[in-house]
């Protein structure tokens, strides 16, 4: 053979097993998408193994929506009081504010009484002390970063990742990743008080994920769930015809329009309506709790009441395999008269939310449900309109507790006027890597494909807060 030849042959074989190989790995790719999407065409809900062992079962988010100023409840800044009333030092720069002009203002001490509280020693303003006793449980993470200045867009980061509408929320993700443990109740679930969100639904949305992955809203009034009970005069046997008539109807449908998910959602939601009417009422009637355990939360009071109510619906949900449950509270927005403001926010949250610890704790279920505790963000130590605070994502805080924490420690810190994190800052995917990861989810595999790039919950981020786990 000439050499002419075994060149020509050696280059063929290259390209042949060039050929094959880039073959191959498109066939797994290929069988890797078709697998994700087979899965949710399949049974979107079906329980999922986990990445690795989980130290939580599910989370409980206690959402402080508006921004609580973390400088009057878990960060003390005594320098606030020694710099009263002098202009920020130029050495800080003049942030870019929400409210224009603030920022040349002059700083603000708090009024608080603070106190070291458990063997910890942990320090907790007098605006939460019932919250203070469990301080043994909790993570206070106090140098926490985010992106938005403005509400809509915060909390849409704090639940989505991203200022900008449109993406999976945290619970859409985990319910994704995970499936659903009880198939009688919605996966994920929010609860709400009087005050309307900002953004309201899409911070619980699916995104880009199959529609079936986004969360339920309660109803405050009433019964929890719109029609939940049926009609006097349809039994069961005619409910079931009406559903299967439906679920037909849809399915025809669906053959012409085989890539809307929003079917899909709706056939899901109609099955799981129906097993709903026979679980549900039992789950989220509060009437089965004791009176000793109703107190606990506070329902007896009114400012507490309603709260209360949220946190010991949530943590019957939890214990009947509901994954992800937000409870919203309140509006923290103190532009001005922040005294005002947060007295009223956080006398209708510190005992809802230690009556959750303490329950959580005696029925063996605080180690394998997290809880935790923030806004979208923090507040400024200058004031706004002289007895407010402005918005502040530079530096502020959130607590984590149960599900695999390591309670009873500051993890790190703000400057000493509490405007930006300084040591150990964690971006707003940094808390949700650490959320995932403690559910078993590793942040870097949990992805779905979509317009041809493969997403993760943390987009190009994420680091998980070590120190955070136990």
């Amino acid at each position: 053979m000439s050499q002419r030849a075994s060149v020509s042959m050696a280059a063929r074989s290259r390209r042949a097993f060039l050929s094959q190989a880039s073959g191959g790995l498109g066939a797994l790719a290929l069988a890797a998408v078709q697998a994700q999407h087979g899965h949710a065409a399949r049974d979107p809900l079906a329980p999922r193994d986990p990445h690795h062992a989980p130290r939580a079962k599910s989370v409980i988010w206690c959402f402080m929506e508006g921004g609580p100023s973390h400088m009057d409840t878990f960060d003390p800044k005594p320098a606030l009081e020694k710099y009263a009333g002098q202009p920020m030092p130029e050495s800080y720069g003049r942030p870019l504010t929400a409210m224009p002009g603030t920022a040349h203002n002059t700083l603000m001490p708090s009024q608080r009484k603070w106190a070291q509280h458990g063997e910890s020693g942990l320090w907790v303003s007098d605006w939460y002390p019932h919250v203070a006793e469990h301080v043994d449980d909790l993570a206070v993470i106090r140098s926490c970063t985010a992106d938005g200045l403005n509400h809509v867009g915060s909390v849409c980061q704090m639940n989505t990742g991203s200022i900008l509408a449109g993406r999976p929320s945290m619970g859409a993700w985990v319910t994704y990743g995970l499936g659903s443990a009880n198939r009688n109740l919605p996966t994920y679930v929010i609860l709400n008080d009087e005050v309307r969100i900002n953004g309201a639904s899409k911070n619980w949305s699916a995104g880009f994920l199959p529609a079936a992955y986004q969360g339920t809203l309660f109803k405050q009034e009433g019964a929890p769930i719109l029609n939940l009970e049926t009609p006097d005069a349809i039994g069961g046997r005619q409910q079931r015809g009406k559903l299967d008539l439906l679920a037909a109807l849809n399915r025809h449908h669906k053959q012409k329009h085989p890539h809307e998910s929003e079917l899909d959602a709706r056939l899901q939601s109609y099955e799981l309506a129906f097993r709903m009417q026979a679980h549900a009422p039992e789950a989220v009637d509060l009437a089965q709790e004791s009176e000793a355990t109703k107190e606990l939360y506070g329902m007896g009071e009114e400012h507490t009441a309603m709260y209360g109510r949220n946190l010991l619906l949530a943590r019957r949900l939890v214990e009947r395999g509901v994954r992800f449950v937000q409870a919203y509270c309140g509006g923290w927005d103190a532009h001005r008269k922040i005294e005002e403001n947060h007295t009223k926010w956080c006398g209708v949250s510190d005992k809802p939310i230690a009556g959750l610890l303490a329950d959580l704790k005696s029925r063996g279920m605080l180690d394998e449900t997290l809880v935790i505790w923030g806004g979208e963000f923090g507040r400024t130590p200058f004031n706004e309109e002289g007895d407010g605070r402005d918005h502040n994502p530079w530096g502020f805080t959130i607590w984590m507790a149960g599900g695999g924490v390591k309670g009873g420690q500051a993890i790190g810190t703000t400057d000493e006027l509490g405007l930006r994190a300084e040591e150990s800052p964690y971006h707003v995917h940094d808390i949700h890597a650490t959320i995932l990861h403690l559910l078993g989810l590793d942040h870097l595999s949990l992805t779905y494909l979509h317009n041809g790039r493969s997403e993760r919950a943390t987009v190009n981020g994420g680091k998980l807060i070590e120190q955070a786990l136990a």
